[in-house]
């Protein structure tokens, strides 16, 4: 019989966790991935509009702009350049009264569904299938909606504030030099808070069963968020040493390459979310073959 991952030799049980991850992604992780980066796009606009009918009415306005430069940072350059605009075009326009509220009604719809496809990658990767009603997950995901577009909100205000923080630091203090390593650790919160933010969408969307069980949840927010990073800044490097999608997309490439750095960004996601369910199953006991639970 074998052995519980927790008896494996470090090597073995790193060897048969990753193996677990790999092949998840591999039978359906690319499928996923491409759903993933179509949802992203078409659900990146009306989150933006449900955090600015958020901000509007805990009078916060001021810190969706930050939220939006935020997010900016963590994309590619080709990326940003691309959908920065936009961005803000459509806060713009629904800045004020009815329509705004129209826009976050419709917004809190469609990014539960992305909300709700993420769920099914999880239902997938633990091997079970949802108990409980449509409309008790579409009101667990507006739920998630919203506790995002909060803590977003407050996690990029407080980057702002360790910018100011620092710059104060640097320019004002004689003793600067010696706190030069909390001024580069300051330098990771963007990381920090997107390691967070995952953990939290991981934990609440994690089945049940091992959701209160002493199942890791980081391990799959710490893989997706050094993807993430990873994927931002190497994509333009490889884009580049192609010579770039000018040629063969024309005036689409920025959207091409947009779709790619989302789809790369799922695949992310959807290795993390079977590397969670590869560390809370056991090779005697696969999670797999567990019976349906939520």
């Amino acid at each position: 019989m074998e052995r519980h991952l927790d008896e494996m030799r470090s090597g073995g049980r790193i060897y048969t966790v990753v193996r677990r991850a790999a092949m998840g992604v591999y039978s359906e992780g690319f499928i996923h991935a491409g759903n993933i980066a179509y949802l992203a796009l078409l659900t990146m606009f009306p989150f933006f509009i449900v955090m600015a009918a958020v901000a509007q009415l805990f009078g916060r306005t001021p810190d969706v702009q930050k939220a939006v430069y935020g997010f900016l940072g963590t994309l590619p350059k080709s990326v940003r350049e691309l959908i920065s605009q936009p961005i803000n075009d459509v806060l713009a326009a629904n800045n004020q009264g009815a329509l705004l509220w129209l826009g976050a009604v419709v917004g809190l719809w469609t990014v539960g569904s992305f909300v709700e496809t993420i769920r099914d990658i999880l239902h997938r990767a633990y091997g079970t299938k949802p108990s409980k009603s449509f409309w008790h997950y579409r009101a667990t995901s507006i739920f998630v909606t919203v506790g995002s577009v909060v803590l977003a909100m407050a996690a990029f205000s407080a980057q702002v504030v360790l910018t100011g923080a620092e710059q104060f630091i640097v320019r004002l203090l004689p003793i600067r030099e010696g706190l030069q390593p909390i001024i580069s650790l300051s330098r990771i919160a963007p990381l920090l808070m997107l390691v967070g933010a995952l953990y939290g969408l991981f934990a609440t969307l994690t089945p049940s069963r091992y959701r209160v069980l002493a199942c890791p949840k980081w391990p799959g927010a710490l893989f997706t968020a050094c993807w993430w990073m990873a994927v931002t800044m190497l994509l333009p490097l490889v884009v580049a040493a192609f010579g770039g999608y000018g040629r063969t997309y024309g005036s689409l490439a920025g959207v091409i390459v947009t779709l790619l750095f989302f789809w790369l960004v799922g695949l992310g996601l959807v290795f993390g979310a079977h590397l969670n369910a590869a560390l809370a199953e056991t090779p005697s006991n696969p999670v797999k073959e567990a019976a349906p639970a939520d």
